[in-house]
């Protein structure tokens, strides 16, 4: 995935990925109410998204469907962050993350099954 969604961006996503699809009017409520925008900073966002592909926008009431997936952006986003500050190695990016947390054995198990489901 090449579209790249700055943090404003992925604040309009995050309700719709958690709502699914929402008019912008609620959309614009929700972010007041979080946040503390106003409506023509949401709908600004909202517009730019459009442009990017990542929301369709459906009528009537500009209702707003999320046309990328959560998992995509993760995706992403934690290839250019590895990519970007770890050389591209998965184990770089792994340690730093361990290394900065306590983790519960309920945790470090977790992460033992991810690791073996992946291989």
């Amino acid at each position: 995935m090449s579209l790249k969604l700055f943090d404003s961006e992925l604040k309009v996503m995050n309700v719709l990925w958690n709502r699914g699809d929402t008019r912008a009017k609620e959309i614009s409520d929700i972010l007041k109410e979080e946040i503390g925008w106003n409506m023509n900073t949401t709908y600004t966002v909202i517009k730019k998204c459009i442009a990017k592909g990542a929301i369709l926008r459906m009528e009537p009431h500009f209702l707003c469907h999320a046309a990328i997936e959560k998992s995509q952006v993760q995706q992403a986003e934690a290839e250019e962050l590895m990519d970007k500050l770890f050389d591209g190695s998965p184990e770089l990016l792994f340690a730093s993350l361990l290394s900065s947390k306590k983790l519960s054995e309920d945790q470090l198990q977790r992460l033992r099954q991810i690791v073996a489901d992946g291989q």
